[in-house]
């Protein structure tokens, strides 16, 4: 989020923090979080590069179109197992994966 529109939303009264500090989480636990978004962002955006439907993934995977959904909308039930699997079927790289996994922080507003 860049820092104008930040500063836009203070100014309407809205807090603006890391999403860590919102849902008062500890460093192991946000960097969970981190990383199951992170991959799931990486998975759709591998699919729609390969120009693969979430049921043509899903038949990839030898799973269900219900369960690649789960993965891209970061369902904390879906496991970073899961999460690398559906990447690498759907084309993804070493590259992404080393790009899902390196840290980056996420804003929240309340």
């Amino acid at each position: 989020m860049s820092n104008a529109k930040i500063k836009k939303l203070q100014a309407a009264g809205w807090k603006v923090g890391s999403v860590k500090d919102f849902l008062q989480l500890s460093d192991d636990e946000a960097l969970l979080v981190e990383l199951k978004l992170s991959l799931a962002d990486a998975l759709k955006q591998a699919r729609t590069k390969q120009r693969l439907s979430q049921v043509e993934l899903a038949q990839r995977m030898g799973s269900s179109q219900s369960r690649v959904a789960k993965i891209e909308a970061g369902d904390p039930k879906v496991t970073l197992d899961l999460a690398v699997r559906a990447l690498l079927a759907a084309g993804g790289t070493r590259r992404d994966l080393q790009k899902a996994f390196a840290p980056k922080e996420r804003m929240a507003i309340a």
